[in-house]
């Protein structure tokens, strides 16, 4: 596991701690398919490090997400006006990102996130 001061963590650690100093919540919901695979059982162990920085974290199991409107792509939704799209190919591999200001998108994807964020368990809660 890397520790928090790792180039690992080297860009994000410090923008969610600047970030969440400006008094900007940074949430982060994550949707599981269970049983988990070995990379998602490994992400709970790295989540504390986000959790110090100042992140609030989630977990869905995707079960409980069958009736919910969802994207298409994992996203990231900044300050209500700008949509990044974390783009994968079929064996799991990140591929160059994209990004929308259109309000439609932000719109679903707000909308999504709240719904998600409603229904998952806090990581502190949340068993493997």
């Amino acid at each position: 596991m890397p520790a928090d001061d790792s180039t690992y963590w080297s860009g994000w650690l410090p923008l969610v701690e600047r970030t969440v100093s400006r008094g900007v919540k940074v949430r982060r919901a994550r949707i599981v398919s269970e049983p988990v695979t070995d990379y998602i059982r490994f992400e709970p162990a790295i989540t504390d490090a986000n959790l110090r920085a100042g992140e609030q974290v989630r977990w869905l199991p995707r079960r409980r997400a069958s009736t919910l409107a969802l994207p298409g792509n994992d996203f990231w939704l900044i300050d209500d006006r700008l949509v990044r799209w974390n783009i994968f190919s079929g064996d799991g591999q990140a591929l160059e990102p994209d990004h929308t200001e259109d309000p439609q998108a932000i719109k679903l994807c707000a909308e999504a996130f709240r719904s998600v964020w409603d229904l998952a368990t806090d990581h502190a809660d949340y068993r493997i």
